[in-house]
């Protein structure tokens, strides 16, 4: 489970990630992203983010008719959110959606596409990619 502070809750949120963030994706994930964490604050410097990086994981009917395998992507998924949580840039709102493809998709798989796809939407503090495997 995610930290409290780190999650998407409200149907406004989601709605917001998808009508103004951009996508990414990869064979199994879809990565939504709003929101940049290097705003100015007129100085010069970068102002602090107003909130922590919030989350929220998507697993449609679409992936499994079958609530168990839905809510076991969902849990994998977050495990892995989980481990990057430390090195996630402050003041996005990220949405990861599952693919249909994501049945078959072991854990290490996950992980190394979240390290991509955020790695690639630049959320990553250094933005490097094959730090974490």
């Amino acid at each position: 489970m995610l930290p409290q502070a780190n999650r998407l809750k409200h149907r406004q949120e989601f709605q917001a990630v998808y009508q103004n963030g951009m996508r990414r994706q990869s064979s199994h994930l879809i990565l939504r992203a709003l929101g940049n964490p290097c705003a100015e604050n007129g100085q010069g410097e970068a102002a602090p983010a107003p909130f922590p990086t919030r989350i929220g994981v998507v697993v449609g009917q679409k992936v499994s008719k079958r609530a168990v395998v839905r809510n076991r992507i969902k849990r994998r998924i977050r495990a892995g959110l989980r481990q990057f949580l430390p090195r996630l840039s402050p003041g996005w709102q990220l949405v990861v959606i599952a693919r249909p493809t994501a049945q078959e998709c072991e854990y290490d798989e996950f992980l190394r596409e979240l390290e991509q796809l955020l790695a690639g939407i630049e959320v990553l503090n250094g933005h490097s990619r094959g730090h974490l495997l």
